[in-house]
């Protein structure tokens, strides 16, 4: 398939700009991807699709606040710098995306908070990502984290249309959130509630959780209109061995397996046999489902509406079927459903 046949028109006013108050009081389209029918429902009702022993699949990843504001030496000149990935812990060395980016020079310090708490040397300026930093730091290892910590912001996308607020930092969470390393939430599981999953646990729905620490690579511009020659970034991902044992357990019994979120579509297809048996795995992943695509796994998937020529809206479509996609992103406009990382939720099945 080609890029420009994911371009459709999507103005500001769709983008939301906060979540639902309740969590699970978002709006939820259901796409029958078979037939194309679709339902039109709020998220808590999702729990009325499937059976006792059916199993939804969470990832676990906690996101870090990643975007970093400072200034440039001698010049005082401001900059945002957003951490992508820490390369090396004893060097501290990260790997960053700096703005601006046009003057940012490598022997350039650059210095964060109101009493230069923090300063870091560029010391690489041509990688793929932008520009590798060693943070200029004495103390111990934890004491680093946590002044990363305390001067960073919660990186909500650009896209979002508004400067972070305090409530993003818990909202841009989900309630699941373990294992840090994410600069970026898996948004269609900021639509469960603590009251959902003990609603799924009375029901006998299962649910087990993989990590797969989101990168910047699902918010990169695709820059070829052949699909095929995309190259995805590398994420890190986690699949235990007892959440290996139980998705097969619940695929031996011929019950549904429910993707949260093209994250865990794309970390279970990474780890599954061509005979369909899920293994345990820890590493990278560089996979780029797109249409077509025969899945191994899922029997359903949850996700949100996405951006024009993004990668989540492209591997919804590989999932859902190209044109049952596209024909449901239009019904949502015309229904008003909110579109984004705060937007409403579809279910696929």
């Amino acid at each position: 398939m080609k890029l420009s046949q994911f371009v459709y028109d999507l103005p500001q006013e769709f983008i939301a700009k906060y979540p639902a108050e309740n969590r699970d009081d978002s709006r939820l389209m259901v796409l029958h991807k078979d037939t194309g029918d679709i339902e039109h429902k709020i998220f808590k009702d999702v729990i009325d699709y499937f059976e006792e022993d059916d199993m939804f699949v969470f990832n676990n990843t906690r996101v870090f606040p990643a975007r970093l504001k400072g200034i440039k030496e001698k010049t005082g000149a401001k900059i945002e710098v957003f951490l992508l990935r820490e390369l090396n812990k004893k060097q501290r060395l990260w790997d960053v995306l700096v703005s601006p980016a046009r003057k940012i020079r490598i022997g350039n310090k650059l210095y964060f908070g109101d009493s230069e708490t923090l300063v870091a040397e560029v010391i690489d300026n041509t990688t793929s990502r932008g520009r590798t930093l060693r943070f200029l730091f004495d103390g111990e290892y934890e004491e680093f984290r946590q002044t990363l910590k305390d001067l960073g912001e919660t990186p909500l996308p650009t896209f979002v249309g508004r400067e972070v607020e305090p409530e993003d930092a818990e909202r841009y969470q989900t309630v699941f959130a373990k294992h840090e390393g994410a600069v970026a939430a898996p948004t269609a599981g900021l639509h469960f509630s603590k009251i959902l999953l003990k609603r799924f646990e009375i029901k006998g729905i299962k649910t087990e959780s993989i990590t797969l620490h989101v990168g910047l690579g699902n918010f990169r511009t695709i820059n070829v209109e052949d699909l095929t020659k995309h190259k995805m970034d590398n994420e890190q991902i986690f699949v235990s061995e007892s959440t290996a044992e139980a998705v097969n357990e619940v695929k031996r019994s011929g019950h549904k397996i429910c993707a949260v979120g093209t994250t865990v579509v794309r970390t279970l297809e990474s780890s599954v046999t061509v005979t369909g048996i899920l293994k345990p795995f820890s590493g990278w992943t560089n996979k780029f489902i797109f249409p077509p695509y025969d899945f191994l796994l899922p029997d359903a998937m949850i996700t949100n509406f996405h951006l024009p020529k993004s990668i989540p809206l492209i591997s919804a479509a590989a999932f859902g079927g190209y044109k049952q996609i596209m024909n449901a992103y239009e019904v949502a406009k015309k229904e008003g459903y909110k579109f984004g990382t705060y937007g409403d939720a579809m279910l696929i099945i």
